[in-house]
């Protein structure tokens, strides 16, 4: 009969911890859900008001805002056609979006996997050269490229030195400055956990391909981006994600042309004065990022299944 005390003493020390650790978190709890969960439920009832005639909203019921995502309403008979502009503002944010994934991966793989064949001793330098540009604000590093690609920028100087060409290239404000841009500013997010998943790999493993007369490219695709997929897959979901709703760069380097579905949300907020429509588009564009991050646990934990 005498375990049943320490039995009894056992869980009431347990449930002690648990609540203690409750108690360290819930200065966090109350942060999280006044700067983060408080602001969404307003974005939330916005979306679902009349727009004021000056700005704010009037305490309506009206479904105009999510109707005007994807539609718009005829001045002067009130019917309703597809929003052009909208959906084609949308296409192109996730179309940049999915580029500058796809070539941070072909462009960070390869680094990634540079730094992890290093030396060890020589691996945290190459680490810091490539986290120095998180060092400086995001707005100094836009001006840096729009100073390499401007008219009158380095790149189109180095052209006409060539003799290649004759008039300035114009890449500012086109898909490609943006593109440019945001390949540049998140190149690092793709970097880190590539390398992080490189730097566990069993290196063994590509020389017994290669003993077996593997070619080169088998060796990649059967070994090395297998090994590797974890990393690719929480690197393309870091940069894609912040390139879903970037705003300063397309600002910049798009020059108010090029709009991508963060131009669009301040636009409505500022000069057009439509807070529902701002509200319903800020909800759409958390929902196409709450499909990626759903995307990237389901692959994430099938991954863990095949393992197991």
């Amino acid at each position: 009969m005498a375990p049943a005390p320490v039995l009894s003493e056992t869980t009431a020390v347990k449930r002690r911890e648990t609540r203690n650790r409750w108690l360290l978190l819930l200065p966090a709890i109350v942060l999280l859900l006044a700067a983060a969960v408080g602001p969404l439920i307003v974005v939330v009832f916005y979306s679902f008001l009349t727009a004021g005639d000056y700005g704010g909203v009037v305490w309506h019921f009206s479904w105009d805002g999510w109707l005007g995502v994807f539609t718009t309403r005829d001045a002067f008979d009130g019917t309703l056609s597809l929003a052009d502009a909208h959906i084609s503002i949308l296409w192109r944010s996730v179309k940049l979006s999915l580029l500058t994934t796809l070539f941070c991966v072909i462009l960070g793989f390869p680094t990634a996997y540079f730094i992890a064949t290093r030396p060890v001793t020589q691996r945290d330098g190459w680490m810091l050269l490539i986290t120095i540009p998180f060092w400086t604000n995001l707005l100094i590093r836009t001006f840096a490229i729009m100073g390499l690609i401007r008219n009158e920028g380095i790149v189109n100087a180095f052209l006409k030195s060539l003799g290649l060409i004759d008039q300035p290239i114009q890449m500012m404000f086109t898909d490609f400055a943006i593109l440019l841009g945001m390949v540049y500013v998140y190149l690092p997010l793709m970097v880190l956990p590539l390398y992080a998943s490189m730097e566990r790999l069993n290196f063994s493993l590509i020389e017994a391909a290669y003993d077996l007369y593997a070619t080169p490219s088998r060796v990649l695709r059967r070994v090395i981006i297998p090994a590797v997929k974890p990393g690719i897959i929480a690197g393309s979901i870091l940069v894609f994600v912040p390139s879903l709703g970037a705003y300063v760069i397309p600002r910049m380097l798009g020059g108010g042309t090029q709009l991508m579905v963060g131009n669009l949300i301040e636009l409505q907020f500022g000069q057009a004065r439509n807070w529902p429509l701002g509200a319903a588009l800020s909800l759409t564009l958390l929902l196409m990022v709450t499909v990626a991050l759903i995307f990237y646990v389901r692959t994430t934990a099938n991954e863990g299944e095949q393992d197991g």
